[in-house]
């Protein structure tokens, strides 16, 4: 016998797979780098005053409809949800030295997983898909895509890979940071919610980045966070190879929230 599900149950089975996607594995990182690029974005301000006239900030990525992105709260400007917001930009590369700039406005945050939801003009990007919050295992292969130093380096998107560390309790710092300390680290670590340490470098820029499963392609974290020695700066010249990233099941709650 059949069983029909009743019209809302449905309608909300469709909702889900346009938000969190649905596809086939793929199981080559070359080709899971190939599919992720066209999702992956640089978030930034823009000013026709300035230059260079896009303010990079960060990284995020398209999910849902295609029209939304992910980031971290903490990219945004400190008067992203003012009534004065600065002119908030997403910057498409579309080839070696090519891109072009969409208009977004915020739609929804969680400050207190360091979420944010942004909604872009145009032709929808093609979204990642979203893993099952399970699938996020210490020891499973990773891979980080985005815009590390920003537009120091161009804007190309440069993937770094490493695996999950440990899935470990913490609180988060004050919404600007981006690098911590080890004294903060282990501070943080009585924690509030759960976090993913990678063993992977990642750098300024990086932040509001996907963090994908090699064996599947799907998103299983956010970049958040990179664990610093000594100044901000050494970030960039001694990296520490630890990095931090939110879990994607609260995308999925900000997600569900936004409906």
């Amino acid at each position: 016998m059949i069983h029909q599900l009743p019209r809302r149950s449905l309608l909300a089975a469709a909702t889900a797979l346009a938000l969190f996607g649905h596809g086939p594995a793929r199981a080559d990182l070359a080709d899971i780098v190939a599919a992720a690029k066209p999702s992956v974005v640089a978030i930034g301000t823009f000013n026709a005053t300035a230059s260079p006239r896009f303010g990079f900030r960060g990284t995020g990525f398209a999910v849902g409809s295609g029209n939304w992105v992910v980031t971290n709260f903490h990219v945004l400007p400190a008067a992203a949800e003012g009534e004065t917001a600065p002119d908030l930009r997403v910057l498409l590369p579309t080839a070696p030295s090519a891109s072009q700039l969409r208009t977004a406005r915020l739609v929804a945050v969680e400050r207190g997983h360091d979420l944010a939801l942004l909604r872009i003009d145009g032709e929808p990007l093609p979204p990642l898909r979203l893993a099952e919050p399970d699938l996020a295992r210490e020891g499973s292969s990773i891979a980080l895509i985005g815009f590390p130093i920003g537009g120091t380096l161009g804007f190309s998107h440069v993937t770094h890979r490493g695996i999950i560390a440990s899935i470990t309790g913490i609180t988060m710092p004050a919404p600007t940071a981006q690098q911590i300390t080890a004294r903060a680290a282990a501070r943080m670590r009585e924690g509030s919610f759960e976090i993913l340490q990678l063993d992977a470098t990642a750098y300024p820029g990086n932040s509001g980045g996907p963090v994908l499963d090699v064996a599947t392609g799907q998103v299983v974290a956010v970049v958040n966070m990179v664990l610093i020695k000594g100044t901000r700066e050494s970030a960039i010249s001694s990296p520490t190879g630890i990095s931090y990233a939110i879990p994607v099941r609260h995308v999925r709650d900000l997600l569900t929230q936004a409906r």
